[in-house]
């Protein structure tokens, strides 16, 4: 599905949804930057890709720090020349009250889930808009079509990246880059054990048309769709993996 020298950079990936897309995309023969960070994480997963047979990189990389961003891409630049395509998969999702969230709290959300996108697009649409060819796939979240307490700032800040990807791919289209999005139901990640009930998690799955849980590996199957040839009459669309939760 991808060509032999395709260059992705893909963040958060360390663990969870980053991980596998990171895995799947060698898999089919990416060289794969493992951006996080935590770089002990991203370290351990590209020596783990590159010891099953893949191609793979790790940088250290706060996605809400432009200077951490640029010297990923430009990281990415020098060694292969090119970057195919960009998965903006990091984020972040603390549970609070609304009434309890701070302008801390709010802030630090929308920084690490939609100011980072503006750093990394920023950064790797020129490279691309050169080339006239490239695949950007921003990872949102399912409860924007649901809404979920205890989240507001998450939720707001994961339709930002819906709106987000709508408006540049307006933008992109007369460059050949395309700008797709990709809305994750509840996967089982290592983060569910530190921010999700158990209890919660069961009746998700319960309402699920598909009687299993999502995995990692099933959201990038959705990413591989959409940086490959195959999604080429695609961009600014949304993708919803999330077992048939919600039907729209």
């Amino acid at each position: 599905m991808l060509s032999h020298d395709h260059v992705s950079l893909v963040t958060g990936a360390a663990l969870g949804i980053g991980a596998g897309i990171a895995e799947l995309f060698a898999q089919h023969g990416a060289h794969v930057y493992v951006l996080d960070i935590d770089e002990a994480g991203a370290q351990a997963k590209a020596a783990q890709i590159n010891a099953a047979g893949g191609s793979a990189h790790a940088l250290k990389c706060d996605v809400s720090n432009r200077a951490d961003c640029e010297a990923a891409i430009n990281a990415a630049i020098a060694r292969y020349g090119h970057i195919d395509s960009l998965i903006n998969n990091a984020g972040i999702y603390p549970r609070r009250l609304f009434l309890e969230t701070t302008e801390a709290d709010w802030d630090r959300m929308q920084s690490v889930n939609v100011k980072s996108l503006m750093h990394l697009c920023q950064l790797a649409l020129p490279h691309m808009i050169a080339r006239r060819s490239g695949k950007i796939v921003n990872i949102s979240s399912v409860t924007v079509w649901i809404g979920v307490e205890k989240l507001v700032h998450y939720v707001t800040s994961k339709g930002a990246v819906l709106g987000f990807t709508r408006s540049l791919a307006r933008e992109m289209g007369r460059h050949n880059v395309h700008i797709n999005a990709v809305t994750p139901g509840a996967i089982k990640t290592e983060g569910e054990d530190v921010h999700a009930n158990p209890d919660d998690i069961r009746a998700i799955v319960a309402d699920q048309c598909l009687d299993r849980r999502i995995l990692p590996a099933d959201v990038a199957a959705a990413c591989l769709f959409l940086a490959s040839p195959l999604s080429d009459g695609m961009t600014g669309q949304t993708l919803n993996v999330d077992g048939g939760l919600y039907l729209h």
